[in-house]
Order: structure tokens, then sequence, then C-alpha cells
């Protein structure tokens, strides 16, 4: 525009006709070049007068529609809704007033310009809409809102220059010219600004809202506009946690919309959608191939791949034909639909601020130019450093607004697959678990569930990140002009090379991945098993398989982390190199180009933008590639066959309560059928046993009549409710009571009758809390009977139609076993006249059934009555007649007298049971304590029942009740602490020490390095841009771009080094680290895992050791980086304008208190979300392993809500700690943000002494500082954060060991012991410290080669005795000699090796058979084969075709419990040692496999001295000796007749087993 305003422009020629000819509406000399600037009227009228209101029209017809569909109730008129809505009318009457003076200027014959008609007229309707929309917001419950802020504060902005002017109008001239309008104007700016000032003040919440409800609502959604733009309503949380660490209790409740409830059903409507979609088109490609084919019925419903239609010929027809191949339902367009437009908001968000990011470089531009001229108004630099301010701080704004969203975003996509895949896992086939062990879905859940919650953050960079590249691009060109070629030159080159690394990195950690999943898998067996692995001294073996798997982890990080420092060099060096080339290029090809400052710190500041979408774009690549593998394992699972709900009929109105007809079963379609050829009819009430061999298929047929099997043909009905009894009971970690209601309503009366059936009242006494005693992780404080009858309880209080009993009896003494069978089972039960199913190895109880099904081999061989069976003298007679002699109980006897006198519940607390079922470690010592402390308490030292229990028990019954008064609930399983507080500094000199303290020095010195070699390489081109100035450009160009290129280069080299160095030194850390962890893990006594549950212990391994390995290494990385960055960034600006200095105190003191607050507070909500996360996953297996538990008693919803609120209890903590960063982004950018402001008002200020290269430098330097100054906060955090693995694995590998594996000076003779002579001598135990003895005074000789039995009741101290021989319980007085070896001497190994165990539940690992019986490889293949023959696996074994390579599934799950116990005996067949200890190894096998582990006993271990903890009293009546125990002291100890003659404890017990007369 002309600045002598002679010829008008088209815009000014319009404004004129607007205007009038009186009115120019742009006057550069009364705008720009004066020191009063201005600006004209008519411009102030019409442009200014018009932009909010445009705004406001433009903005309001999207703004109503969404705020009638968010309608949230209406709000009660208030106070201040009054006045917004009468300032609003009077705004109005104010305009039109204007508009009316108007025409009456009109009727007196003035001519005013129609300006004066269009604005008032604008303004007024305006006003009306504004006004209009406050009640309409009041209406629809909006409490703040942030359209009618924006058109307020853009009107009083806008009103702010003829503010200024009309008063500086006034006092220049002479008077006011236009009283009216001059008062109006000012009565108009007093309302706006009223307007402003109460829109930022909230409304009460509407009425009927959660928000009154919710007893601590999160204040987001009451937040005002300003506030949450701000974040400003996080600072209460802040607060708080800065005073004091926060708790659960203190955080907010999760928002209804991000809420389970709301997510997982949005995502799973949208995934059905798309599966139906896909079986619809299946159905027409199968249907076109085969129009006749007829389906068949297999017992699932296809959840993708193969549609219900289609056979399984077809599909491979289909596969095989390419273009009818089945595509699988697209799991990524239903998330997209779900959570697309929410996330798209946020997209739109960034979209705005990439446009604002290219304003900053455009005002330096001009920033620079302005310290160039001379003679120039200073308000110029002035206003160019506010713009830059502005700028900046609306660019944060609106950054965080968009993250905030994608945040959201990924949280609701964490709750909505979370959701998916524990609502999927209920009703995956049997098949379907085989292919995904727990720990793989658990991993589905956590780690892949993660990295699409990781991805949604940076997904918009997709786009984002081409658009800012061709933008800094165009401004490049501007300014260099063609060279810029040569750098984008240099970029492209740089992408491949990151490429070629990302897609490395990716494959490695694929690879890293395997091998975690296997280390988690292998410790958590090992961690399943470790009472075995201690009994047997396999730790070492185990331990060099997880050392060799950790290993090949290690090699793969290590090759990473050589990628990643190639990486780092090209991310730092990619803008210099690039900048390098431009400029040499730039310089070089024209003799004319002359590098000044504009031209370089501009361009700096364009390639600094640039370095962010250079860099994050291969980010998002990769993250997308690993997204999109997890996105496929999640869709593969949920793309899993269910289970057919309608497999099993139920709605059946046939006269049988069950009946299969012709089943064939099988546990996978592609498998054997298990079951063949089964028909089975029961009638309404009758009692059916089912009864056969080991592996004979008992259990399969349970199975099959819950629908938990693949029903290949038949049909297979149920009448009524089903209670399911499993072979290995499933508890819950809840209370005693939860356990036993399972959901069912509470009535006291029919529960004491259930306890009393059960035989769980005396339990109940010695339990510290009595019912509502915590039960541990798969019920560890209960013995394996405990549990049984607890899981029998629960089946009897469900009141089902129709029970079926899996083996309950197997775990329980004989005498209990008759109780129950008496009082709940039998026909006499509590459960007369229902119908129940039982599968038992008790012959006893067979003659009191009403039918016998006898299995073979998977198929029913007879069926019929007891009697019948006996008379048709087939297979089962046969069986009988073997056993009944031993077996039958007198029946004569009175049971009424037996229960009175005898009722010793087989482990009230048992301390036999040395428990190894389904791998758990007991909590012996645990319930041990509960029983002390209730007798210190109630000053019963009695408090193991004593034997007359008709005297004692009317006074034991109000016992009971005192004692349970006093007695709190005591917690076996102590929660796990979350740390509070700052991290100590410890724990960061433990790390380093970890990494090497020299090497810590090192690194940090080439950081140092690096930063002085980059600040060199800065003040270097400022140097030579200001030889533009004296015109020695053409002399020095060799030597300038020559220096220029060695100092970056150096840099790149530095860079590369210090990252090496660093990741060497994590490597190393984290290596010595997991071995500490490992080794100490291997070495804590039993009573710690007893007491710890394992899900922690693994979470050590997993999460911990993974953040020790990945995520801190990136964080100390990022840490040293961004430090040093903000470091050089005040070093060069206090150096160019010392004045920064001053500023520096109080910004820093800013920084360090927000960070301070943020830090407190984020950490604890950090450890919040991790203590909220493990019970989800916990939870989780639990459910796994007992979904058939779950779906045969139909409590499927009410574990799915458990699931989800536990989610939501984790989000809880989650989402705060999300805005907690927002809230910290938006405080740090304003820091950084004055920082611009002061370097740049410093910079016009000492305008006349500074060169124009050290403004480009100081200002360049301080625009991107924001965002280190950003992550370093967020790094010093993270930091914090992650060091916290480092505590909890150092925790861990601190606790207390046991003794030495093996002491060198005395070690035994390597054929020892020979004889095989125990003694105990005065020998003391107590499970833990500060508890009762278990045993006390102990002395006993057993000679070599003598069989002994023990026995006793519950609570006398069977187990200890053995444990104390292996020692997993150490002396606390006395001592065991063997041989006169005293065994406390000598290494833990060098004792446990030589002395033989079959536990009492048998453990396997997964691995091969092989490798179960000899983890040392010890042993030949003969003869392994030969201890085979003698546990008579032989014929099972040879018969597999990977013969002893046969692969054991986890626990051994895909052999029976029967063939488990074989195999355990074929260990020690192998091992063969002088001593063998057997406890209750009898319980879960039939009488034949109990008679044939008797007589390999009697045969193989003749010369061996043998202690048997007895079950049933039979197998010992022909040993040695027995010993009797009674409340840890020896009650008697001699020949089993002599023990009967004698008629002492002994004879009682030999007199219940029917064994004596």
């Amino acid at each position: 525009m002309n600045s002598s305003g002679g010829a008008r422009s088209p815009a000014t020629e319009e404004a004129g006709w607007l205007c009038g000819e009186r009115l120019h509406f742009w006057e550069p000399n009364q705008t720009f070049h004066t020191d009063r600037p201005d600006l004209s009227e008519c411009f102030q009228l019409s442009v200014l007068a018009w932009l909010p209101c445009v705004f406001l029209w433009v903005a309001s017809p999207a703004y109503i529609c969404y705020v009638k569909k968010c309608s949230r109730g209406y709000i009660m008129m208030s106070l201040l809704n009054r006045f917004k809505t009468a300032f609003g009318l009077l705004l109005w009457i104010v305009c039109w007033a204007d508009l009316f003076h108007t025409f009456y200027e009109l009727q007196q014959g003035q001519s005013p310009p129609p300006i004066y008609f269009i604005t008032p007229l604008v303004l007024g309707i305006t006003m009306l809409l504004a006004t209009f929309l406050i009640q309409y917001e009041r209406l629809h419950g909006v409490q703040s809102s942030g359209v009618l802020f924006i058109f307020w504060f853009l009107s009083v902005l806008c009103a702010i220059v003829p503010f200024r002017s009309k008063i500086l109008k006034a006092s220049s001239s002479d008077g006011i010219p236009d009283k009216l309008r001059f008062t109006s104007f000012y009565i108009y700016f007093g309302l706006i600004l009223l307007e402003l000032i109460l829109c930022c003040l909230n409304e009460k919440p509407p009425l009927f809202s959660n928000v009154v409800t919710d007893p601590n609502p999160c204040p987001e959604t009451t937040a005002g506009f300003l506030s949450t733009v701000t974040f400003w309503w996080f600072t209460s949380l802040a607060i708080k946690g800065y005073k004091m660490p926060l708790e659960a209790k203190d955080l907010w409740s999760l928002n209804q919309r991000d809420s389970s409830e709301k997510m997982v059903p949005k995502l799973l409507k949208e995934w059905e959608k798309e599966q139906i979609k896909v079986k619809r088109g299946q159905n027409l490609t199968t249907k076109a191939a085969y129009a006749k084919q007829q389906p068949l019925a297999t017992n699932h419903v296809s959840g993708g791949a193969a549609g219900g239609e289609t056979s399984p010929e077809e599909v491979e027809v289909l596969l095989s034909n390419p273009k009818a191949a089945p595509h699988q339902p697209s799991f990524l367009r239903a998330l997209i639909k779900a959570f697309g437009p929410y996330f798209l908001i946020g997209s739109g968000f960034k979209l705005l601020q990439d446009s604002i990011t290219f304003v900053n470089p455009q005002l330096l531009r001009m920033l620079i130019s302005f310290t160039k001229e001379k003679d120039v108004p200073v308000w110029w630099g002035y206003t160019l450093a506010f713009l830059m301010f502005f700028t900046a701080i609306l660019q944060t704004l609106i950054l965080h607004r968009h993250f905030q969203y994608c945040f959201v975003t990924g949280m609701n996509v964490r709750t909505a697959l979370i959701g998916a895949i524990y609502r999927k896992s209920l009703v995956i086939t049997n098949a379907a678990k085989r292919s995904s062990t727990v720990g793989e879905i658990v991993n589905l859940m956590s780690v892949d569930a993660q990295r699409f919650m990781d991805l949604t953050t940076f997904l918009n960079m997709l786009w984002s990140a081409p658009l800012q590249i061709m933008l800094a691009l165009y401004f490049l060109w501007q300014n260099l002009g063609p060279s810029v070629l040569a750098g984008v030159a240099v970029m492209v080159m740089l992408i491949p090379f990151n490429a070629v690394i990302a897609m490395k990195t990716r494959a490695y950690q694929v690879e890293q991945m395997q091998h975690k999943d296997a280390r988690i898998k292998l410790m958590n067996e090992i961690l399943n098993g470790i009472k075995v692995l201690k009994l047997y001294a396999w730790e070492n073996s185990f331990k060099e398989k997880v050392l060799a798997i950790r290993q090949k982890e290690l090699t793969v990080l290590r090759k990473t982390a050589y990628l990643g420092a190639l990486s780092t060099m090209a991310w730092t060096s990619a803008p210099f190199l690039v900048a390098l080339t431009t400029f040499a290029v730039f310089v070089t090809v024209d003799e004319k180009n002359v590098l000044d400052a504009e031209k370089a710190f501009v361009s700096l500041s364009l390639f600094n933008i640039l370095r962010f979408p250079l860099n994050m774009l291969p980010q998002v690549i990769s993250g997308l590639v690993q997204a999109s593998v997890s996105l496929k394992r999640i869709q593969n699972f949920l793309s899993h066959d269910e289970l057919d709900p309608n497999s099993v009929d139920r709605k059946t109105s046939s006269e049988f309560a069950v009946s299969v007809v012709n089943g064939k079963f099988t546990w996978a379609k592609e498998d054997e059928p298990v079951l063949d050829n089964i028909n089975v009819m029961v009638p309404q009430g009758s009692l059916v046993a089912v009864v056969g061999h080991v592996g004979c298929g008992k259990s399969s047929l349970i199975s099959a009549l819950l629908g938990d099997m693949e029903k290949v043909e038949g049909e297979v009905s149920v009448r009524g409710s089903v209670a399911y009894v499993p072979q290995q009971a499933w508890i819950q970690n809840a209370t005693l009571r939860d356990n036993i209601l399972f959901g069912k309503s509470f009535n006291e009366c029919k529960y004491r009758r259930v306890l009393d059936a059960c035989a769980l009242t005396p339990d109940l006494e010695v339990l510290p809390g009595g019912d509502m005693t915590e039960i541990g992780e798969k019920g560890i404080n209960l013995s394996g009977g405990q549990r049984q009858r607890v899981s029998l309880a629960r089946a009897l209080y469900s009141d089902a139609e129709v029970y079926l009993l899996d083996d309950p009896l197997s775990a329980v003494d004989a005498h209990v076993s008759k109780h129950i069978f008496d009082n709940l089972i039998g026909p006499e039960g509590v459960l007369k006249g229902k119908t129940r199913i039982l599968v038992t190895h008790g012959i006893s109880f067979l003659p009191q059934v009403d039918n016998i099904v006898v299995m073979v081999e998977g198929r029913v061989s007879e069926m019929g009555s007891y009697q019948e069976l006996l008379n048709q003298n087939g297979a089962f007679a046969e069986f009988l007649r073997n056993y009944a002699l031993e077996d039958v109980v007198e029946e004569d006897q009175a049971t009424e007298e037996l229960i009175e006198d005898e009722l010793f519940p087989d482990d009230v607390l048992s301390n036999h049971h040395t428990d190894m079922v389904d791998n758990e470690p007991t909590v012996n010592e645990a319930k041990k304590s509960f029983m002390r402390q209730i007798s210190i308490l109630s000053g019963d030292s009695e408090n193991f029942r004593c034997r007359s229990v008709r005297r004692q028990s009317q006074k034991k019954h109000q016992e009971a009740q005192e004692k349970k008064k006093p007695q709190e609930v005591q917690k076996l399983i102590q929660a796990e602490t979350a740390e509070t507080g700052r991290v100590k500094t410890k724990v960061f000199l433990e790390y380093a020490k970890a990494v090497g303290l020299v090497l810590s020095v090192i690194i940090c010195l080439l950081y140092g390095c690096q930063s002085a070699a980059a600040i060199g390489a800065n003040i270097w081109l400022s140097h030579w841009t200001s030889d533009s100035l004296t015109n020695q450009t053409k002399e020095n160009v060799n030597m300038r771009v020559g220096v220029y290129a060695a100092l970056g280069i150096a840099q790149g080299i530095l860079v590369m080094i210090s990252s090496f160095t660093l990741a060497m030194g994590n490597i190393g850390a984290a290596k010595k680290l997991h071995a500490n962890l490992l080794n100490n893990k291997l070495h804590t006594p039993q009573s710690f895992f007893d007491t710890t549950p394992i899900g922690r212990i693994i979470n050590r391994f997993s999460k911990d050791i993974y953040v020790i390995d990945e995520a801190l290494p990136s964080t100390v990385l990022m840490f040293l980086g961004t430090f040093f960055v903000s470091l050089s960034t005040m070093i060069v600006i206090i150096s160019s304008t010392p004045i920064f200095a001053v500023v520096i105190a109080p910004l820093a003191f800013i920084y360090v208190f927000v960070q301070r607050f943020y830090v407190a507070t984020s950490r604890q909500l950090k450890r919040l979300e991790s203590v909220s996360r493990s019970p989800i996953y916990s939870h989780f297996s639990e459910t796994v392993t007992g979904s058939s538990v779950i779906r045969a008693y139909d409590r499927h919803a009410a574990f799915v809500l458990m699931s989800d609120t536990k989610v939501d209890e984790n989000q809880k903590s989650y989402y705060p700690g999300i805005v907690s960063n927002r809230w910290l982004g938006v405080r740090i950018e304003f820091i950084g943000n004055c920082i611009v402001l002061f370097a740049a008002l410093f910079a016009v200020m000492g305008k006349e002494t500074l060169s124009p290269g050290l403004v480009g430098l100081s200002v360049s330097y301080a625009l991107q500082v924001t965002m280190s100054l950003n992550w370093m906060v967020r790094m010093t955090s993270d930091l914090e954060n992650n060091i916290v693995a480092v505590e909890r694995v150092k925790e861990y590998s601190e606790t207390k060991t046991e003794a030495p594996w093996e002491v060198e000076d005395k070690k035994p003779p390597t054929e020892w012991p020979t004889e095989g002579n125990v003694e105990f001598n005065e020998y003391s135990v107590r499970y833990r410290e500060g508890l009762d003895l278990v045993l006390r005074n102990i002395t006993l000789r057993v000679k070599g080669g003598e069989k002994i039995g023990i026995v006793g009741r519950t609570g006398a101290g069977k187990s200890s005795m053995t444990l104390c021989l292996f020692r997993l319980l150490e002396a606390a007085g006395g001592e065991i000699t063997i041989d006169g070896v005293r065994i406390s001497e000598i290494g833990l190994h060098d004792l446990r090796s030589k002395l033989t165990i079959i536990p009492q539940e048998p453990v396997l690992f997964s691995g091969t058979l092989r490798m179960n019986l000899d983890p040392f490889e010890k042993y030949s293949d003969e003869d392994v084969w030969k201890s085979l023959e003698h546990s008579h696996l032989h014929k099972f074994v040879s018969n597999q075709p990977a013969k002893l390579e046969l692969e054991c599934s986890e626990g051994g799950e895909n052999l029976s419990v029967g063939q488990r116990q074989l195999v355990c005996l074929a260990r020690a067949l192998l091992r063969k040692t002088r001593i063998l200890v057997l406890d209750e190894a009898t319980a879960a096998i039939d009488l034949e496999t109990d008679d044939l582990i008797q007589s390999t006993i009697r045969t193989q271990f003749e010369d061996c001295t043998v202690f048997t903890i007895a079950h049933r009293l039979n197998t010992i009546m022909d040993y040695t000796r027995v010993l009797v125990l009674d409340k840890g002291q020896i009650a008697e100890f001699d020949t089993p007749a002599n023990l009967i003659s004698k008629r002492g404890i002994f004879y009682g017990m030999a007199k219940d087993a029917g064994l004596a007369q």
C-alpha cells in the first residue's frame, strides 16, 4: 500500500462506499510511521466491530446442535445468569440506540455514511444471539461456555483500539465532536467487559446431574472455560499431592463417558457388526460354491475365520481358492467406528496448531530486520516481542487440548480392549485356550492394549508431519531459494536410513518380546512349583534355563542399543547437516548470495520446526507397525471359536435330568475324540457314580455335560441349573464366606447348614477371622481338603438342580469323606432328591449309589446298580473283588457316635498337606501363626480340637465367639505397599553403581562436550552472518564453511559415542539387577513364597525388569539430552544479552516450584496406577483358570462386572496422570514463552549495541527452549517413576535367604547316606520367628531300611516332620542326623539331592517329559525308560509319537492327575536315594494306581528307609513301625500290631477306618 495515500487499492474503494468520502479506510502514515500509532475510524467501525460478530454467527449453528445433543438437564435461573442476560439485553439496547441516533441524524438532514447504519444493526442482532445462547445453554445444562467466552474476549480486544483512539482524539482536538456515540461506546465497552468477567464465572451444576450424587466428582465436568483450557481445575489435586502422598480415596471418580460400561459395549457393538458382515459375505461365497453341502455340527460358535455354516473341508477349499478366501472381520474398522469421531476433534486442534507454528519464524525475521534498520519507531520491536509471546501461548493451549483428546481416546481404547478380551476369555473353547496360555492373554491385555494407547497419542503425526514439512519447505524456499533443495536432499537421504533402523529395531523388538514371554512363562512355573524345586534341589537347572533366555534377551537389547546410538546421531545431526549443506550451497552457487542473520536464523528456526516431524514420522510408522502386530494378535484372539451355549440343551422336557445320546466329544476339533459313543441317562433325583482307571475320561464326561468340550455328534441335555465341583478346587482370592456364597445372597440358617454338612464348622473356629478370613490366591491358606470342602459348600449353597461332582472326596481324610458322603452326597444327605453325578475312587460308597457308570478308555463299558454290575461279573466285578476287602467301612458302625466323638475334620488347618495343589505353596506357617495368635488371645492353648468333643462343645462355642471379637480379621497376604514420598537419592546411586561409577562420570562428560560443540557451531554461524555487515563475505567463505562443518560433525560423533556408552552401561546394569533378583528369589526360604502372591513376584520379573531393560535407558538418554540443551540455551541467551540473567531467577523459581508439585503428584499417581493394575491381571488369570466353574454357575455377568470395576479403578488413577502432564505442559510452556518474550524484549532494548547475528542467535535458541524445558520436567518425573523399578527389584533381591546350597568344607561323602539311619535328637521346630513350636523335643531313631508310617490328627505336625528332613524349616532346637552327619551343617543341595520325596500334589513343568524326570541330564535314556517301566508309565509313553520328548504343557495339564502322580514316582525311582519320603501321595489316585505305587515302593525301595504320611491306614498296616504324632509330640511309636493291641490313638483311627475291631 502506498504510504502517501495517493492511489487507492480496491479494498479501499469498497470501504470508501461504506464509510463515505470523509472517512478513510486505511492511513499508513497515521498507523505505522509515527510514534503514536492509531487506526482509522472506518477500519475501527468495520473490521474491528464485525470480527467478533462473524465469529459468533459462524460458530453458533454447530454449537447449538452440539449443546442440544449433549444436553445435561437444565440449570436453575441464578443471579449470575440474570445479570448476564440483563447485560446482553442492555448491549442490544445500546447498539440500537446508536442505530436510532443515525436515523435521527438522517432526519436532521445530515447524511451519515452507510457504516453507521450497518455496524449498530449487526452488533445489535449479534447481542441478541448472544443473549439467546446464554439462556439456551442454561436450559441444556452448560455450566461454562467457550464460544461465548471467545466472543466476549474478541469483542473486548477489538474495542480496545477505539477505546484508546477516542481518548487520543478527545485530548488532542477541541473536546468531543460526537457526544452520544462517545458515551454509548464507553457504556458498550463497560458492558462487554462485565460480560467477559461474568463469563469466567461458573454456573451451578444442572439439576439431577450425577455430579450431585457422586461423592468425589471430577471437577472437570463443572470447570469453567478458562479453567478447562489451562487445566486449572487440576491444581487442587496437585496441591493435595504435594502436601501429602495421594491415596486411592483422594482420586476423583471416573467420568461417566470414560467408564467400562460405556466404552466396552461401544466397541463390542461395532465388532459384532464386522463379524456379521464377514459371515454374510462368507455365506454368499459358500452358498455359491456348495449349494447342497450339509453343515457339520461342531460345538462352537465361530468367532470369525470359519463361519458356522462352513465345514472344515470347505474352509480348505475356500482358502486354497484365493478369490474366495475368507477375510477375517476387521477389528481395526470396529475401533475406528467406535473411537474415531472423538479422536477427530483432537485432529482438528492439531491442524490449527500446525498452522500457528509457522508464525513465529516470520516474526523472528521481522525482528532481525527491525534491529538492522536505524530510524524506526521502537514500538514495532515491542509489538513483535509481544506477538511472539501471544502466538506461543495460543499454540500451547491448542496443542494441549489436542493431546488431551488423543490421550483420552487412548485410555478409552485400552478400557474397551481389556473389557473385550476379558469377555472373550470367558467363552473361548479349550482348543483356543490351548493356543494362547494365560500368560499370553494377560500380555494381550497389558502390552498390546498399552501399545494402542501409546499410538493414539501420536497418530495425528501421520498427516500432520507431512503438512509441517511442506509448509516449512515453502517458507525456506522463500528465504533461500533453490539451495534449499540441497538440504531437502540430505533429509530425504536420512529417511531411508532411519527407516532401515526402525525396521531392524522392530524386528529385534519382536524377538525380544518372544524371549521375554518365554522367560516370564518359565518364571511363572518356577515360582508356582518353587517348593518342588527346593525339595528336589533342582534350582540350578532352572536358573540356568532362565539365564540362558535372559542372555538371548540381552544380546537382542545390545543390538537394539547399537542401532539406537546410530539413530540418535542421525536425529541430532540431521538439522545441522541440512543447515550446513543448504548454507554451503547457497553461498557457493552465486557470488551475489550473502548469508546474513535474517536468512540464517530464520532458516535455522524453520529447520528446527522440521526436526520434530522428521523424527516423529519414522517413530509413528514403527509404532503403527507394532500396533498392527498387536492388532492382529487381538483380532485373532477375539476371532477364536467360542463355546456354543446351545451345545447342552438346558430347556429339555425329557424325564431324565441328564441325558447323553450317542455322544462323541473331543477337546479340540482337530484332535481324536476323547469320549466316544457315550449313552448315559440319569433319572431326576438319582445319585450316579462314575468309576474307572486314571485317564479313562471320567472328568471329560463331566466337562462334556458342562458344555466345555467340542461335541462332534450326539445330543446332550441337562435339566435345570447346575452346580459343579471340579477335581482341583477353584478358590477365589476373597473371603471364605464370599467363596461359598459365590454371589448368592446371605442366609444365615442355610449357610450354617451348608457349613455343617461340609464339615467346615470346626475349621472356622481355627481360622483367624472365621468365615471372614481372606483366602489367598488359589486358596493358598487352606489345605487341599479344606479347599475341596469349600468348593462343595459353594455347590451346596447354590441350591441347583443338577450336581456334577468331580472326585470331591479324594483330597480329604477317610472319616471326613465318610461324613461328607453321609451328610451331603449320599442317599440320606442334604442333597437327596437332587440329581447327582459323582466321579469317585472310593469303593466304600458304591453300594449306596443308585447307578454306577464304568468308564474304560473313553467309553462307557457298563452301567447299572451295584448289585447288577456284580452279577454281570464284568470288569467292574473284577475291580471290586480286588479292593473291596481293604476299603469297605463297616456299615453297622454307628454313624452317630462317629460324628459326635471323632469328627476331626481332615485338615482344620492342615499341616499335613504340604500342599502342591495346582502348583501352590502352602501357607502352613501363616496358618500356624493365626492359630498361635488366637491361642495367645484367648488364653486357650488347647485350641486344636481336643478329643472329648461332647464335654467341650458348649464351652467351645462360647469361646469361639469370644475369640472372634478381639481378633481383627488378619490378612494373610499383606497388601502391596505403594512406596510414597520422594525416591531416595540412594536408589539413583544404586543404579549408578550398577552402571559403574567411572562410566557414569564419563557419560556426563561426553554429553557436556557434545553441547559445547553445538553451541560453538551456532556462535560461529552468528559471526559468519555478521561478515555481511562489513562486506568481508567473499574472502572467508571456505574458512567459514569448513569450521562450521567441523564443529557440527564433531557434535554428531560425540552424540553417537555418548549414547552408545550410556546404552552399554544400562544393559550392564540390567543384567546385574536381574541376576541378583533371580539369585535371591531361588535362595529365598519357602515361608516368603507362602505369604507373597506369585503375581507380585512375577510383576518384579516382568514389569520392573522390562522398565529397567527398555524404559529406563531411554529416559536417562532423553533426560541428559534435554538437560544439556536447556543449559546451553541459557548460556547462549545470557552471553548475548547479559541482562537476561535477572529474569532467570524468578523463572527458575516458578519452574522448580511447578516441577516439584507435578513430580510429587504424578509420581504418586503412577504408583497408584501400577498398584491398581495388578488386580486387573490377577483377577483375570483367576478367571481364566476358573472359567468352567464360572460358566457352570452362570456367574458370567458378575465376573465381567468385577473386571470392569477393576479396570475403572485403574483408569481412575491413570486419568489424573494424563491431566497432570497437560497441566504441567501448559505451565512450563508458559515459562518457556516468557523466556522468548524476554529474550526478544532485551534484544529490542539493546538494539543499538547488538549485531543482528546475536539477536538471531539468542531468540532462535529461546524459541526451541520450551520443548526442552517441558521434556526435562517430564523426564525428571519419568526418571523418578522408572527408577522405582530399580527400588522394587532391589527390595526383592535383598530379602532374607535360606542357608547356603553347598558348604565346601562340610561336604558329605559322595555315596552318603549309605545306611539310611535317621535320628531326631530333642528336635523342635517352628514355622517362623515369633510363632509357637510345631514339633516339640522329638527324639527317635530309625534304622536304615525301616518303613515308617506317620499318622496323626490335623495340626499334629505330620508334614512338618518331612519339611524338617529337607530343611525347608530350620530347627529351633535339637538336631537331625542321617548316617552320623548332622544335616544342619551341610549345604542344602547336598542334603536335598540325597533324599527323595513324592509330594502330595504332583507338579510338572512345561518342557519335555525327559526334562521333568531328569533336568540335569544325569541319567542315560535307558535308566529313564527303566524308571518309567517301574512306575507303570511305560505303555503310555511308548505309545506317544514323541516318546520321552513328549511335551508337557504348563503345569502338566495334558496329563491326568493320576499320570502326573506316576511321573513323580518315576522321578523318585530315577533318583533312588536311601531315604524316601511319601507325602499322602495317594489322595488323587484310584485304588489300582494306588496299589501299583505301593507295590512299586515295596519292591524298588526295599532296602531304603521310607517315611509315609498316611492318608489311608491300610497302606501302612504292614510297615515296620508307625509314628503317631499329637500336638507336635510323639504320642505312640511302635509296630502297627502292638499299637492296635495298646488300644491308644492309633487303634481309634484304625477302628474308624474299619481295620480293627
